[in-house]
């Protein structure tokens, strides 16, 4: 054998020297890959020469082992003799006769031409950071697997074999049934190879964290130890390098106070620095079921005790009385009657001693029953106020601060038959005037209490009001008597006086000659009759219906009265000077409701005018309504006006007193409800006093205290000062008419008695 592969050796060695000579680039070209080989060299080859290729390579290693063992160090050629020549030709170009002897590693088999054909080792690289520049499997490059569907190979590797395709289809699913999943199979095709892709043991465990929700990074720690930055030892370097605040040296005034409290507890007794503890019995603790007071328990939010049963009545008793014990037709009823609709769940019987008492069945049911009670009956902690009732109410000044108001009767002036209607007191303070049911107008000295002067309008209609000119130029009476105004100068003064007064009444005679037309005028003004001259009429004014309330304008010139039953003309307006009356509503719509009470305003000329329900303010000046009150009574009866007119009280029939503030809304400020009956009359006082009043049918007359500011900020003072009594109740009618005195705090009324009374 060994001399067989070295004549085989000699030979190819001489067909080399046949060969042209090749350059060192051309030496280790890959013939398969550059096409200078045919493609039929594959088919050349036998199983001969194959055998024959593993005896060289057997041989040709045992030589090299061999040649290397024999081979000392001083044979071993140079660099110069084993490298070729820059030009690229080989040694034996230069030696001429030399031969070339391939490389150890390098194997040389004959062509299909006959030449020889070198092939060498597949290289091996060895990757020690990445595999980025690695080759891949598939040598065929980006070409479609889609071209080799009809071949049983996808591509050749480097030495022109061919690549298999790997087994699909029926084969694969036969042969993973037949063996085991192996690790990190994913059930994926390579798109460029074919071959299946894999997880690897790092893939697989990435995988495995993700699953878990876990960082994939390597050497990360979710579970850290606690960096504690702020705790109790006290490091050497500070975490902040600012300079100590300027509090931490000096003493805190806050604790100061602190412990100063603390210290005056101590002083004081309040607070027990060493308060000894409570020495607690061992022995059981026993109290009374049936006491008032529970035992204590400490307090908390969720103790809310039970509430207790009453305690056992008699019929409950072993031997209760003989009342309690059912006879035989209850005991019937009781037996026959539904256990839900009996009063009690037993009935009483009597024994002669507690130990013969039997055992109660229904004992286990009514426990259960109370227990259910107590768990499912809410319970709701009340806690109890200690209120001081005169705390609720409002602070108000005493009575004794107000004073002066009236507080007892001082005179009665008697002398009319049936009920006096109207009370006025005279301007100067001396005279009062008083009309009644009887058709008499009197006059009374106010100190002395005396008659002075009567005047006897009528014998049918009744003296309905009477009122003095406000002004002190003429002492003028107005007294209205069925439809008939009465203006009048009582003969009690000085001839002065009552010249002035009845030249003030008698100048506008020829004035309403002059003026009369074809238009019949609401009022008609005329001389009185002889008699009627002779006691001091001086002017009547007749209108179509009875008049039931006059009032004066504050100049004195002009009068207003009320007559609620004509319906068109109920507020005529009569003025002195020229005999000329005149009505400022012509249709009932206007005042939308039929009028009670009529006022001028103290010091605008502005027109009140209360029907049953509202009370509508015109301006005389621009003929337009200017404002409408609504008090919320149900029938108005009276009204009036304060001095400084921002003010106004109303009285109703449905017991009400109403005060109004105009500049604060047009609903009542304040309601007092102190009468029992219907409200009659309403007065302020205009001489100073702040003071107002009201009479009722119950037969008391009301004193208050109304004090208004000049800060408008700040509400009006009211405070009920006294209730007068002394009228008596006459055909359920107390007191008609209230008026104050214009200098002193002094009230007169008049009642349904038949008297007047003065009040101080």
């Amino acid at each position: 054998m060994p001399t067989k592969v070295t004549t085989r050796k000699r030979s190819r060695a001489e067909a080399e020297a046949e060969k042209p000579v090749l350059s060192s680039e051309d030496e280790f070209e890959i013939p398969e890959i550059n096409g200078d080989e045919d493609s039929s060299d594959d088919s050349d080859f036998t199983a001969g020469d194959e055998d024959s290729d593993e005896e060289e390579e057997f041989s040709s290693g045992a030589e090299d082992e061999e040649e290397e063992q024999d081979i000392d160090s001083d044979e071993i050629p140079s660099e110069d003799e084993a490298s070729p020549k820059e030009n690229g030709t080989a040694d034996h170009d230069a030696s001429g006769d030399e031969e070339a002897e391939p490389a150890d590693n390098v194997k040389v088999v004959t062509g299909a031409d006959g030449n020889p054909r070198h092939i060498y080792p597949e290289i091996e690289p060895v990757y020690d950071s990445d595999d980025t520049d690695a080759e891949e499997t598939n040598t065929i490059g980006n070409i479609p697997l889609e071209y080799y569907e009809n071949y049983p190979h996808v591509g050749y590797d480097i030495n022109g074999k061919r690549i298999m395709r790997p087994a699909a289809g029926k084969a694969l699913d036969t042969l993973l049934d037949s063996i085991e999943l192996p690790k990190g199979w994913t059930g994926l095709v390579d798109k460029n190879s074919g071959a299946a892709l894999n997880l690897t043991e790092e893939e697989l465990e990435i995988v495995k964290k993700l699953q878990r929700s876990e960082i994939t990074d390597e050497g990360f720690d979710p579970y850290p130890d606690m960096v504690e930055w702020f705790s109790s030892k006290v490091e050497q370097m500070p975490l902040s390098s600012a300079p100590e605040p300027k509090r931490r040296f000096v003493p805190s005034k806050h604790e100061q106070k602190r412990i100063m409290k603390i210290v005056k507890g101590i002083r004081e007794g309040r607070i027990l620095p060493h308060k000894p503890q409570a020495e607690t019995s061992q022995e059981p603790e026993f109290y009374d079921i049936w006491a008032d007071d529970a035992p204590p328990k400490p307090d908390h939010v969720m103790n809310i005790p039970a509430p207790k049963l009453p305690p056992p009545t008699h019929d409950e008793s072993y031997n209760p009385p003989l009342e309690y014990l059912p006879n035989d037709k209850e005991r019937k009823e009781w037996e026959e009657q539904d256990p839900e609709d009996r009063d009690k769940n037993y009935l009483p019987r009597t024994h002669k001693a507690l130990r013969l008492v039997p055992g109660f069945n229904g004992f286990i049911g009514e426990r259960f029953e109370r227990c259910l009670d107590l768990y499912l009956a809410p319970r709701v902690r009340r806690n109890k106020l200690n209120i001081d009732p005169a705390s609720l109410l409002p602070k108000l000044p005493s009575p004794d601060d107000l004073k002066p108001f009236p507080t007892t009767c001082a005179t009665v002036y008697r002398g009319h038959e049936g009920r006096v209607r109207s009370v006025a007191a005279d301007p100067t303070g001396v005279w009062v005037a008083t009309g009644g049911d009887d058709g008499t107008v009197r006059v009374w000295e106010i100190l002395t209490g005396r008659q002075v002067w009567k005047l006897k309008v009528s014998s049918d209609e009744a003296v309905d009001s009477v009122t003095w000119r406000p002004t002190t130029e003429g002492r003028i009476l107005a007294a209205a008597c069925g439809n008939e105004i009465l203006l009048v100068v009582p003969p009690i003064f000085d001839f002065e006086e009552e010249t002035q007064g009845k030249e003030i009444l008698s100048a506008g005679f020829g004035y309403a000659a002059n003026r009369q037309g074809k238009k019949e005028a609401p009022g008609i003004w005329s001389k009185p009759d002889t008699a009627l001259e002779e006691e001091g009429v001086v002017v009547t004014i007749t209108v179509r219906k009875t008049v039931k309330y006059i009032a004066w304008h504050r100049r004195g010139d002009y009068l207003v009265s009320v007559s609620p039953e004509d319906v068109r003309r109920a507020v005529c307006i009569h003025r002195v000077s020229t005999h000329l009356s005149q009505t400022p509503f012509k249709e009932k719509s206007v005042t939308k409701g039929i009028p009670q009470r009529v006022q001028f305003h103290p010091s605008k000329p502005l027109l009140f005018v209360a029907t049953k329900r509202y009370i509508k303010i015109y301006d005389l000046a621009k003929a337009e309504l200017s404002k409408t009150l609504k008090p919320g009574a149900r029938w108005i009866s009276s009204i009036d006006i304060h001095p400084q007119g921002d003010n106004l009280i109303v009285g109703s029939y449905d017991k009400r007193l109403l005060w109004h503030d105009l500049d604060l809304s047009t609903k009542p400020y304040r309601t007092l409800r102190y009468h029992d009956k219907g409200i009659r009359a309403v007065s302020f006082h205009r001489g100073g006093f702040p003071l107002f009043c009201s009479s009722s049918d119950d037969g008391t007359v009301q004193v208050f205290h109304g004090r208004i500011y000049s800060d408008l900020m700040e509400n009006a003072l009211i405070v009920p000062l006294k209730v007068l009594k002394g009228h008596k109740i006459t055909a359920h009618l107390g007191v008609l008419d209230v008026d104050w005195h214009p200098k002193q705090p002094w009230l007169f009324s008049a009642g349904a008695d038949g008297t007047a009374r003065l009040w101080n």
